[in-house]
Parts: C-alpha cells; sequence; structure tokens
C-alpha cells in the first residue's frame, strides 16, 4: 500500500489498476471519506486487500477510523469494528 500523502489517498496497484481510499487525518483519527476500484478490479477483492492494510496500518498507529464512506462502514463493521471511531 502507498501512503500518497500529496493526495490524501491510500493506493494499491493490481495488474495495472488502481483501488484507492481517499481520506483526512483528523488530530486523533483517520476518516475514511471514499473508496472506490477501477471497474477491472471491481469483484476481484481488491477492495478488501486495500481495507486489510489500512487497518493494519491504523491498529500499529493506534489511530481509530470513523468511516464516512458507505463501503468503509459497512466492511469496517464486518472485519475490524475495534478500529472505528
Amino acid at each position: 500500500m502507498i501512503d500518497n500523502h500529496a493526495q490524501c489517498c491510500f493506493e494499491q496497484f493490481e495488474n495495472g489498476a488502481r483501488v484507492f481510499a481517499r481520506y483526512r487525518r483528523d488530530p486523533m483519527m483517520l476518516v475514511l471519506l471514499h473508496v472506490e476500484a477501477e471497474p477491472v478490479l471491481r469483484g476481484t477483492g481488491a477492495a478488501d486487500r486495500l481495507m486489510r492494510e489500512i487497518v493494519q496500518q491504523a491498529r500499529d498507529d493506534r489511530t481509530p477510523i470513523r468511516p464516512l464512506c458507505g463501503y468503509a462502514a459497512a466492511w469496517l463493521r464486518r472485519h475490524a469494528p475495534d478500529v472505528i471511531a
């Protein structure tokens, strides 16, 4: 996973296609604004793999996540409710 600080975006590339999560960092949390995969990656688990990387980083940094994106909110409720702010 690449943390593109300039774009406030986490990114991964698979087979030349991009999956990303736009974010905002607040003083006490990471706010996920939008998660999206290019059409060729949809249904391949690419967004799931990106979310797992984001959660691992949040746990390592002890930073809770506030999901504003519907996909991120549903994913976190199912897989990582302990990191939800």
